[in-house]
């Protein structure tokens, strides 16, 4: 479900918050259309849903990405990577994909229009 939400979002422009729209995804993949509806239409996990907002709020959680670790140590945000990804070529290993891999960059020699003016 959360695969066919995704696609329906980010690929095909489907506005996943209509209840008609989300009856007919979860229908496509293979949930009962009929449930779907009723769920929608009610409450039936409302207490649950402020339970989890309530512990997200002792947790200090505001905003997400928000990562818990043993319900102690939380960290908010996304991983930052160290370079930018970098597509891989069709057919090439997965070590050339993983920017761990990738051969460091040297630095690069000072250009003329680097330095400043009267100096050689």
């Amino acid at each position: 479900m959360k695969e066919r939400l995704l696609r329906a979002y980010l690929t095909e422009g489907e506005l996943i918050s209509d209840h008609a729209t989300l009856a007919r995804l979860a229908a496509e993949a293979g949930l009962p259309e009929d449930e779907v509806r009723e769920l929608l239409a009610g409450d039936r996990f409302a207490a649950e849903v402020r339970e989890d907002e309530h512990t997200a709020g002792a947790l200090g959680i505001s905003a997400v990405p928000f990562f818990v670790v043993d319900r102690k140590l939380g960290a908010a945000g996304a991983p930052v990577a160290r370079r930018p990804a970098r597509p891989a070529a069709p057919g090439a290993s997965r070590a050339a994909a993983d920017p761990r891999c990738w051969p460091r960059a040297r630095p690069a020699a000072p250009r003329a229009a680097d330095k400043p003016a009267g100096r050689p």
